[in-house]
């Protein structure tokens, strides 16, 4: 009779309550997104990505949470809005990231002005659907050979996002004043994407931008051995012969005609996949 009545006692308990109100997140953009730089064999396609992570901590305590990527490397932001736009309003989330304009600043020198009223129209729409709305402030690249000459475009655009956002209403992560980035060990080889940490990192400024508790740990990377001026000459014209160039002959052929398709085009569970979510490991694992 007792054992009855401690275990009517533990069905009727309480649930732990939610730490936040999302239940369905849809993820927008490019390779960003999509987690290029954060290789995964556990995670769909292959790549993890700062949006996996920040998805695995927003369903560890919201039961029926669900997650969809729709991000596709190369694309510019016409493209996105183009491809992902529509199919991501009718996922119906209340929890949508959206990061473009990347490839259109480095690669197509585009006018950011423009850029930011074609997103300025494209967060409007989702946040009439009643979706909190996700942007991001894109990163410093002035200590990045070449790509240090597009350091005043991208400070243009991102001034504009956060107008954008402000009239909006939307959550701004600034990824320009996240200054643990300016550390190479946050980039993958190619300086165009983030590493394991990378990702990491900023999957933490997103859920402090959202006011979510998580268990991503800050990591403080050791700082690189000093180089000799030749020695960081020489790593440049490898970068750019290794990296550099092969991208930009990627872009210059229009990345969209390879038909690459979303890594996580229906929301879905997040459980079994990526781990069980906590902090990056070191040694290039995700954790």
């Amino acid at each position: 009779m007792k054992a009855r009545k401690q275990d009517r006692a533990a069905t009727s308990a309480p649930e732990e309550p939610a730490i936040h109100p999302w239940r369905r997140l849809v993820a927008l953009g490019d390779s960003f997104t999509e987690g290029m730089g954060d290789p995964d064999p556990r995670s769909e396609g292959g790549l993890r990505g700062w949006a996996d992570r920040v998805a695995e901590e927003l369903s560890a305590h919201q039961p029926g949470f669900a997650y969809a990527n729709l991000a596709v490397r190369g694309l510019l932001v016409q493209q996105i809005l183009d491809q992902q736009l529509e199919p991501a309003l009718a996922l119906k989330p209340d929890l949508v990231t959206l990061s473009a304009g990347g490839n259109d600043i480095v690669f197509r020198r585009s006018d950011p002005d423009r850029l930011a009223e074609k997103l300025d129209a494209a967060v409007d729409q989702l946040t009439r659907s009643g979706a909190t709305v996700v942007m991001f402030a894109g990163p410093d690249w002035g200590a990045t050979p070449v790509f240090s000459q597009i350091r005043g475009k991208v400070a243009i655009l991102n001034e504009n996002l956060h107008t954008v956002a402000a009239h909006h209403d939307a959550v701004m992560v600034d990824l320009w004043f996240l200054r643990e980035l300016s550390n190479p060990g946050m980039w993958d080889p190619d300086r165009l994407h983030f590493s394991p940490l990378g990702h990491h990192t900023i999957a933490a400024a997103v859920l402090n931008a959202l006011s979510v508790p998580h268990t991503l740990l800050p990591l403080v990377p050791k700082p690189p051995l000093p180089r000799s001026w030749k020695g960081a000459r020489t790593e440049d014209l490898i970068w750019a012969r290794e990296y550099l160039v092969p991208w930009v002959i990627r872009q210059l052929r229009h990345p969209a005609e390879e038909e690459l398709t979303a890594k996580r085009p229906e929301p879905g569970p997040v459980s079994g996949f990526g781990g069980s979510g906590g902090p990056f490991v070191e040694g290039g694992h995700a954790a």
